[in-house]
């Protein structure tokens, strides 16, 4: 019996099964490291230790650290959630080695299927499709280059040894093979320890498909349904979905019995995913086996009434899995991350000015809403961890109240502080593309529409205005109130991004404002202003606005799910501003500097690749916005950079003539 659980994870799983633990009566404790001192889990949690420096390596994938804070806090078992040390075949073994229960499948099995060479042969003997591709141990660029050409491109590079997009590469030319294998092997080996390589002939607009599955010690393997997860950026999932829009109740079945027989010929126990490629003639295709809960299995649970983490415990203990098995409805999760989609998904970094959804409590809305999140206003997000912030879960009936329900939830989001892409899944709901379930993996990069950033509305620049003059009017000490001319108006301008706006405002009394933005006029009627929230009557047109106020002159304004930053320009003169000089690079985010490919003097043109840098788990190209010389080189391969420093400077080559 477990009385008490080591949870060797963080953030939004982290809160999810220490809330478990509560409703099973199983005490709870957390790891942290320095960059989760502060962060909701380790307050959550019964008792929480302290585990190391930020960065993963020194702290969660720390296998001694990890075993040592189970033993200090005289845990029974340890749950490893998802990421991490979750499918590490060595931490399951420690775990066991120590006298715990580790709560998860064997280790033989995560060894087997944590290959994915070894996977594919498994699946080939078990009567399994797999895609055409090579996977033999001659791991030679020539004989990888070679394998390539016979098999035709495009091709996928893939790392053997893990998942989640790390050391996959595209590649539509045989001349493009030795960079990507480069850099595919990069990638592998600092996320996974191992470069192994494997290539898949890639299959013209495919869909994922996965097979959630349970195994337990008393020999039965079952298979709980399906989830479409075709939606992806970077090679990883933002929307997930049960059931697939492209499975009828005779494909379904031939996909569940093909991953049962998978996790039966390696003795599964516990909870796994079957992945498999689908393509447009409806043939199905095996991936690999993902030896863990997935980040996606609460669509799952709200189907099928199955509580997972719950489940999972009960097979460690020694339970059975479930005789019946029965789904209603439809579910559908959109991924909250910290990142920017209109410039590439960049991660953000920074704190969390407000994070309001409508649970408040990382809870259970309702029978047909979750959030499950791992943050909370006045929280950090670093560089160190993946930007997964939060998860939203809506139930229907109906695939298309699924979907309505999941967009009503986000629009409620208030995420200040730093970017996110609560908009961006808004608007991909809301494709008529997507919503008659049309989607492969390809979806998001034949949709760049989706990616920009429309910019804020008339309402929000009023918002910000109303705000502002509100704030140096009552608490700055600075009352923009009066005025020599009762009849001219205060004016607020605004930046976001390279956009300036200018506001007039003319107070009238009684809460009434006069507003002019460019040759257009408004009224607006405050109604009220607290907790974050203005609510306000523009041209009859009542609204309410989340504002969030991040130091002296920036202001977070957003409204249904979107948020904008925009930066009151202070009409007094101030010192100079800092502005990036020509001619130097900066770093987009904070992160590690994995290779640098240019020495000072050396002439590059536009597009050359300059550094590759590493934050949140992705790698970021950083290339010449134009020709030139490298003058200066300030850092090389392993330093770590803050956000908006110097990485190099870069003379443009009209001035270095």
């Amino acid at each position: 019996m477990i009385r008490k659980l080591l949870i060797a994870n963080r953030g939004e799983i982290a809160c999810r099964i220490i809330k478990t633990c509560r409703e099973l009566g199983i005490a709870s404790a957390a790891v942290f490291s320095d960059a989760d001192a502060q962060a909701l889990h380790v307050e959550l949690a019964d008792e929480a230790v302290f585990i190391g420096p930020s960065p993963a390596p020194e702290s969660y994938l720390h296998i001694e650290k990890i075993i040592a804070a189970a033993q200090r806090v005289d845990a029974d078992a340890v749950h490893p959630g998802y990421g991490f040390l979750a499918e590490n075949a060595a931490f399951a073994r420690a775990v066991v080695a120590a006298g715990l229960i580790f709560v998860g499948p064997p280790a033989d099995a995560i060894a087997q299927m944590g290959s994915k060479i070894e996977a594919k042969r498994i699946a080939r003997a078990a009567g399994v499709d797999i895609v055409p591709g090579y996977d033999g141990d001659d791991q030679s660029d020539a004989r990888l280059i070679a394998e390539a050409d016979a098999i035709g491109f495009p091709i996928m590079i893939k790392a053997s040894a893990g998942g989640g997009g790390k050391g996959m590469r595209e590649v539509l030319r045989a001349e493009d093979m030795a960079e990507a294998l480069a850099g595919a092997r990069r990638e592998a080996q600092q996320a996974f320890g191992d470069d192994t390589l494997m290539l898949e002939k890639r299959i013209v607009r495919p869909r994922h498909v996965e097979i959630q599955i349970f195994g337990d010690s008393h020999g039965r393997v079952i298979a709980l349904g399906e989830r479409e997860c075709s939606i992806q950026r970077r090679h990883q999932k933002i929307i997930e979905e049960t059931p697939s829009p492209a499975l009828d109740e005779a494909l379904r079945v031939r996909m569940c019995e093909a991953a049962v027989a998978i996790g039966q010929a390696i003795g599964y126990v516990n909870a796994g995913t079957v992945e498999f490629i689908l393509d447009a003639e409806r043939n199905f295709y095996f991936l690999e086996v993902n030896t863990r809960l997935q980040v996606e299995h609460p669509v799952t649970e709200l189907v099928t009434g199955l509580d997972l983490v719950r489940l999972q415990i009960e097979i460690a203990e020694g339970g059975s899995v479930p005789d019946k098995i029965e789904a209603a409805g439809h579910a559908v999760e959109a991924r909250i991350y910290a990142e920017d989609p209109a410039h590439d998904f960049l991660p953000a970094t920074g704190a969390v000015l407000r994070w309001h959804a409508p649970d408040q409590a990382a809870a259970r809305l309702s029978s047909s809403a979750v959030i499950d999140s791992g943050i909370r206003s006045g929280a950090t997000v670093s560089p160190f961890y993946d930007p997964t912030l939060a998860k939203v879960i809506a139930l229907g009936k109906t695939r298309d109240e699924a979907i309505r329900r999941l967009n009503h939830t986000l629009a409620q989001i208030r995420l200040f502080g730093i970017r996110s892409n609560v908009a961006f899944l808004r608007r991909l709901l809301a494709d008529p593309e997507f919503v008659t379930g049309a989607v492969d993996t390809g979806f998001i990069d034949r949709h760049p529409e989706l990616l920009a950033d429309p910019g804020p509305p008339a309402l929000i620049w009023i918002a910000a205005a109303l705000a502002q003059t509100i704030r140096t009017g009552s608490d700055s000490g600075i009352n923009t109130h009066f005025r020599n001319n009762p009849y001219r108006p205060i004016q607020h301008t605004f930046a976001h991004g390279d956009t300036e706006q200018a506001i007039m405002i003319t107070p009238r009394g009684n809460g009434v404002f006069g507003v002019q933005i460019g040759a257009s006029s408004h009224e607006a009627h405050l109604f009220a202003f607290r907790d974050g929230e203005l609510t306000i009557n523009v041209d009859g047109h009542v609204q309410t606005v989340g504002l969030a106020h991040g130091g002296e002159c920036d202001w977070w304004v957003g409204q249904a799910g979107a948020a904008w930053l925009l930066r009151w320009i202070d009409p007094l003169p101030v010192g100079g501003s800092r502005t990036q000089a020509e001619g130097s690079l900066r770093a987009p985010m904070p992160g590690n500097v994995l290779a640098v490919y240019v020495s000072a003097g050396q002439h590059v043109v536009a597009g050359d690749l300059l550094m590759i840098m590493e934050a949140m788990k992705m790698e970021h190209r950083i290339k010449a916005p134009y020709a030139g010389v490298v003058t200066g080189v300030h850092f090389a391969a392993g330093d770590f950079a803050q956000a908006g420093v110097v990485l190099l400077d870069l003379q443009p080559e009209s001035s270095s003539t």
